[in-house]
C-alpha cells in the first residue's frame, strides 16, 4: 500500500492506495500532520511507502520521523518525469503543477491535455499529445477573489463561496458572488475555448478544492476529479521507481 501526501498552504491532503485503487482519503490542517499520519499508518499497517511532493526543509524533517516504519519518497524535479519540459524557467515551475502534468500524461496518453487546478490559485497547464509540457497560466482562486474585494475596498464584506442566484446580482452580496463565481467560470471556459481552437483531441481535467463546485457551471465538457493530484502522485511514484 502507498500513502500519498499533498502539503498545501493551510491543509494537507492524503490518500491510501492499494493496487492503484484509492482506499481512503483525508484532509486535515497542517498543525495536525504528525498525529494524523500516525493514525493512518496504524489503521493501514500494510502501507510501505509514503510518497510526497518535495516540500521545505522543515516539512521534510517532519516526514522523516516515520522513516523507520515506511519508505519516505520525496518527488522532486530532479527525478524522471513522463514529459518534455519546455517551460522557459523550469526551476520556477511548482512541483504540484509538474505532478498534475505527469498524471495527465500517464492517465490520458496520446491526447492534448489541459489540467486546471482550482485551489487557492487557479493554475492552467497544457501538455500536448507528444508529451511536451508548454506552460499555462495562474490566476486568483475563489477565496483570493473574495478576500481581495474585502481587503482592498472600504465597505465590501468578506463572503464565503456561494452559488449566485442570477447572472445579474440585485444586492451587493449577490453581485459579488456573481462576479467571483460567474467571472471565474467565464475565465475557465474562455481559456478552454482558446486552446480548443488550436488543438484537436483535447481533454480537460479539472481538479482542486473548488473543482466539483465549478464543474457544473462550465459549458465545456470536462473530466472533474478533485483527487487528481493525489492519484497523480501515486502514478508518478510508480513511474519514477521504474525509470529512475
Amino acid at each position: 500500500m502507498i500513502l500519498t501526501v499533498d502539503v498545501g498552504n493551510t491543509r494537507i491532503k492524503s490518500a491510501v492506495f492499494e493496487n492503484d485503487t484509492l482506499v481512503e482519503m483525508s484532509v486535515f490542517p497542517n498543525e495536525n500532520f504528525s498525529d494524523t499520519i500516525e493514525n493512518i499508518l496504524k489503521k493501514f499497517p500494510k502501507i510501505t511507502v509514503l510518497a510526497v511532493a518535495s516540500v521545505g526543509k522543515q516539512e521534510k524533517e517532519a516526514f522523516k520521523l516515520f522513516s523507520n516504519r515506511v519508505k519516505i519518497y520525496f518527488i522532486d524535479r530532479e527525478k524522471p518525469f513522463p514529459f518534455i519540459n519546455k517551460y522557459a524557467t523550469p526551476h520556477t515551475l511548482g512541483i504540484d503543477r509538474m505532478v498534475l502534468a505527469a498524471g495527465a500524461v500517464l492517465q490520458f496518453p496520446g491526447q492534448n491535455r489541459l489540467v486546471i487546478d482550482a485551489g487557492t490559485c487557479v493554475t492552467y497547464d497544457f501538455i500536448d499529445k507528444n508529451n511536451t509540457y508548454h506552460g499555462g497560466a495562474i490566476s486568483p482562486g475563489t477565496r483570493l477573489r473574495y478576500e481581495a474585494m474585502h481587503n482592498f475596498t472600504a465597505k465590501l464584506p468578506l463572503l464565503t463561496i456561494e452559488n449566485p442566484e442570477n447572472i445579474i446580482g440585485n444586492t451587493t452580496n449577490q453581485s459579488m458572488h456573481s462576479g467571483v463565481i460567474n467571472g471565474l467560470a467565464f475565465e475557465i471556459d474562455g481559456y478552454i475555448d482558446a486552446l480548443k481552437s488550436e488543438n484537436e483531441n483535447f481533454i480537460i481535467i479539472l481538479t482542486g478544492g473548488d473543482a466539483n463546485f465549478l464543474a457544473k457551471r462550465l459549458k465545456n465538457t470536462i473530466f472533474a476529479n478533485s483527487n487528481f493530484l493525489l492519484e497523480s502522485l501515486n502514478n508518478l511514484y510508480l513511474y519514477q521507481i521504474k525509470n529512475d
